[in-house]
């Protein structure tokens, strides 16, 4: 039986899985264990888990990969300051002891570190490293349901490269172009996210969430940016950022060219402007990423499409390229963002360097990337019972049946099944659920239970075969990654009074049966359940179908703003204890908020910083 542990770390999300003869037996991010969101420190709990869930010691395992090549992006900060200079001294200054201490004999580092999991590990021989782009495009075609495909992955930068369209056929994965640092998507789109005053490598979706409620006046500005050319391929203009040389993404000819600086998030309220930002640079995301396919297309001849890197995670632009029919198929990595790369690079290691063949799954290889912890039922009670929770166990029937009950009567649940998600998407096992055909529950999660902006969308989860009665889509999307509009005979059209209004006043109009999931622009990001992927959740859809007529559940992840992911029993009620969550569902175990001990409440609404 061969292994393979694959580790991504230092940047963000780092996180770790591990491989038996090829097959993906676990994945974890380290943030569900520390409780620091993209926490990108060594992943120490997230290989002591992958290891324990594997049933092997560290001495064990036969191969040790990480996801990038720590010279080659110590040589792009050098060629960059190089190239900046003297501009780029102060982020020079700020990078290089780390990279002189630690970075940059990176496999000594590894070493020191993995002894800690075992003192019978004795060697760095079998430690090797994969390239960035490399890493995520093997994450995207390896567990993909074709046999050959071209993969397509943008992100902020690896080691040199932004951008890069490779073609995997068999067990053979080669990356065929490339578009380098400082010209990057990712990082145009994060300039975008810190001028409209998010967080960079984390609000990156609020800005894709924003952008409905604003119109795309600011394209041409934005075009000034970037070279566009007709294939998709750019180059951004230098002279209008400041992340190749300085600590923050934009200077002040950006802030002059739109007239505004950066909002302030402490004082600062989001106006039209930023809702009008929002909409002009997702455009222009958009545009690149569909000329992009449109070029692989016709130069490669290949009829699949598979995405990675934090770019794929633009489910917006990903529903674009599919409503174009560029492609036949598209498959995209659950963990598309770095947190993947660790699951890419052992399976590069597995299939390109050692040759071993593909078997391949008509779904895909992810098992719904249900890849994460696990707890049984007595571990469920041990735990609620030692922190005081008040519970009833039920049969599953009666289980299915309450929650079903609860969602049908607008309670919002906190619902915590099987193994945990691996990526940034709660996929049913650590989710959130409500009933999107309620008028008020967009707002009251928003504001009650995730203490977020009032303009997030959620998401719904719908039965597979409910699909196309319900959304312009008739494709699977297991994993949240396409956005859909809602059918015209599940709209509720706007009067024109209401299409008078601007941004966030759109915010309160239902438009639609099912108006909790239904966004600004009639879009949702859909998620298709089956009963192969997650019986329980399927179940429970399922029986609210049979309650309310209504195959649609909302569905987000199980946490606050700025929490990761609940990861254990414990995490599930702090969390439900220190928001307005009804009830838990936990196991076969339902907690009752009204039934609990006052004196366990928590105070979450200042416990994490903004995201």
């Amino acid at each position: 039986m061969s292994s393979i542990l694959g580790i991504s770390a230092f940047y963000h999300d780092s996180a770790a899985c591990i491989l038996k003869n090829g097959k993906i037996i676990a994945a974890a991010q380290e943030e569900r264990f520390t409780r620091k969101k993209h926490d990108p420190n060594y992943p120490h709990n997230a290989i002591e888990f992958v290891l324990k869930y594997a049933n092997l010691k560290l001495s064990e395992v036969d191969q040790i990969v990480f996801f990038e090549k720590p010279f080659l992006k110590f040589e792009r900060l050098l060629e960059t300051y190089v190239a900046f200079a003297p501009r780029g001294f102060l982020s020079f200054a700020k990078a290089m002891p780390i990279w002189i201490k630690e970075k940059l004999f990176q496999k000594n580092l590894l070493f020191k570190k993995l002894k800690y999991h075992d003192q019978n590990y004795k060697s760095d021989e079998n430690i090797f490293f994969s390239d960035h782009h490399l890493s995520h495009a093997a994450s995207a075609f390896f567990p993909s349901p074709y046999d050959e495909a071209v993969v397509l992955t943008a992100d902020g930068v690896g080691e040199w490269a932004t951008t890069t369209v490779a073609v995997g056929k068999n067990n053979e994965l080669e990356i065929k172009k490339e578009i380098h640092f400082p010209h990057s998507l990712g990082l145009l789109y994060s300039a975008f996210t810190f001028y409209s005053g998010f967080k960079v490598n984390s609000g990156e979706y609020k800005l894709m969430g924003l952008a409905p409620y604003g119109n795309p006046i600011y394209e041409n500005k934005v075009k000034q940016l970037v070279d566009l050319k007709e294939d998709g391929t750019f180059r951004l203009n230098q002279k209008y950022f400041n992340y190749a040389t300085g600590l923050t993404m934009t200077n002040d000819k950006f802030h002059n060219l739109f007239g505004q600086k950066p909002r302030n998030p402490q004082n600062e309220k989001i106006t039209q402007f930023h809702m009008d930002i929002a909409a002009s640079i997702q455009k222009v995301t958009e545009e690149i990423m569909i000329n992009l396919a449109k070029s692989v297309r016709k130069e490669f001849g290949i009829k699949n499409l598979c995405l990675a890197g934090g770019v794929a995670l633009n489910c917006v632009a990903n529903g674009k390229i599919l409503k174009e029919k560029i492609f036949d198929n598209i498959w995209i990595q659950p963990a598309a963002g770095d947190a993947g790369g660790s699951l890419g690079a052992a399976l590069a290691l597995w299939h390109i360097d050692q040759g071993n063949k593909r078997s391949i799954n008509s779904n895909d290889d992810m098992q719904g990337s249900y890849l994460g912890t696990e707890f049984t039922q007595d571990e469920i009670e041990k735990e609620l019972k030692s922190l005081g929770a008040n519970f009833e166990t039920h049969n599953y029937e009666n289980l299915i049946n309450n929650t079903a009950e609860f969602l049908s009567n607008e309670k919002a649940i906190g619902w915590f099944q099987g193994r945990m998600e691996f990526g940034p998407r709660a996929l049913g096992g650590r989710s959130i659920l409500g009933d999107p055909r309620s008028d008020n529950m967009q707002k009251n999660l928003n504001l009650k239970v995730k203490y977020r902006e009032s303009f997030r969308p959620f998401a719904p989860s719908i039965l597979r075969e409910d699909l196309s009665e319900w959304f312009a889509l008739n494709v699977d999307s297991p994993y949240m990654l396409l956005v859909a509009n809602i059918n015209s005979n599940k709209k509720i059209e706007m009067t024109d009074e209401q299409k008078k209004l601007f941004g966030i006043d759109k915010l309160n109009i239902k438009r639609s049966e099912i108006p909790a999931v239904t966004h600004v622009d009639y879009s949702a990001r859909v998620q298709t359940v089956t009963k192969n992927t997650n019986s329980r959740y399927y179940d429970l859809i399922s029986k609210f179908k049979e309650k309310t007529n209504c195959p649609v559940i909302v569905n987000t992840s199980f946490n606050v703003r700025g929490e990761p992911i609940v990861n254990t029993p414990t995490d599930a009620f702090n969390c439900f204890m220190g928001t307005e969550l009804d009830y838990l569902v936990i196991g076969n175990c339902i907690l009752d908020k009204s039934k609990q001990d006052p004196n366990l409440k928590k105070d979450y609404s200042k416990e994490f910083k903004l995201d």
